[in-house]
């Protein structure tokens, strides 16, 4: 089995050293779980390198928010991309089971730039995200500025641009794998869901992601979190596969022991929708193998 979504840092954790130990710790958790190969998906926004692309970008929101943003920045992006490919290009190239690869957020009207960044970079698969809107952090669910924001906001409007965020970073082609397509859900039945069907919302994002080559994550982060759901709902990822979309599957973890966790109720649904294939990537060249295939 393939685990195409990992950290291998917490994300209160700041200044990190990555080093092929760890790797190597990650990789024996994975195949103690079944997992036969995984892909290393540091968050862009841990590295120096993101400094340029966001400069200026959240100046027009709300002072609370902008404000929380430039912190979030400050603690988190304090290490060097060049460094934390080459280690992982050096755990590769040493035969350990892993992928090079990079969970890319979206920053709205700037995924040019971003493309232009890791265009030099050996990456084997990129992961594109939404995890805000504007500069509101709307699954952090830690933080009490970005969560007081769900109560004063028409939640039909977070949907909305929610979806309008996915369609962009679908459609911009600087990412290979769209990485949990219905975050937005994150907080599960203690915040309201918009009325009626939320195919609305699925169609909406989909004007991006069937034009796009992109293919679409399957993760079991969502059962782990208040949504208690894998990551996409069964109705958005039938409506991506109606489309043609492949699939990635993952756990989204960020310790060892989570790695291919609670992967039983991820493989039922793909069987129950008919997907015999997983997407496998090197050098951001993307390969369908049979599911069967993809196990130890």
């Amino acid at each position: 089995m393939l685990d195409y979504h990992l950290h291998l840092w917490p994300h209160d954790q700041s200044d990190v050293s990555l080093r092929l130990e760890q790797i190597a710790a990650y990789c024996e958790a994975a195949r103690a779980a079944g997992v036969v190969e995984i892909a290393l998906t540091e968050h862009l926004f841990r590295f120096v390198q993101s400094e340029p692309i966001v400069a200026g970008l959240f100046d027009d929101e709300k002072a609370d928010l902008r404000i929380s943003m430039r912190q979030y920045w400050d603690h988190h992006a304090r290490n060097d991309l060049d460094a934390y490919v080459e280690t992982a290009t050096a755990a590769k190239e040493a035969g350990l089971p892993v992928v090079v690869g990079l969970e890319v957020d979206y920053y709205r009207g700037r995924m040019d730039a971003v493309a232009e960044l890791l265009d030099g970079y050996p990456f084997d698969v990129l992961l594109g995200s939404v995890h805000w809107i504007g500069a509101w952090r709307f699954d952090d669910l830690g933080d009490p500025v970005h969560m007081a924001e769900w109560p004063v906001r028409q939640v039909d409007a977070c949907w909305d641009a929610y979806a309008e965020a996915i369609e962009e970073l679908a459609a911009s082609g600087a990412c290979d794998v769209l990485a949990h397509p219905d975050l937005v859900k994150v907080w599960g039945r203690e915040r309201p869901l918009p009325e009626g069907d939320l195919r609305r919302y699925y169609e909406l994002a989909m004007d991006g992601i069937a034009d796009s080559d992109i293919a679409v994550e399957v993760s079991t982060a969502g059962l782990r979190k208040r949504s208690a759901e894998l990551y996409p709902a069964p109705a958005f990822l039938d409506m991506c596969l109606q489309a043609g979309r492949p699939v990635a599957l993952s756990s989204d973890a960020h310790r060892p022991e989570d790695i291919g966790r609670d992967y039983d109720a991820a493989l039922a649904l793909l069987e129950s929708l008919g997907v015999s294939e997983l997407c496998v990537f090197e050098r951001r060249q993307r390969v369908l193998q049979p599911l069967g295939s993809t196990s130890a």
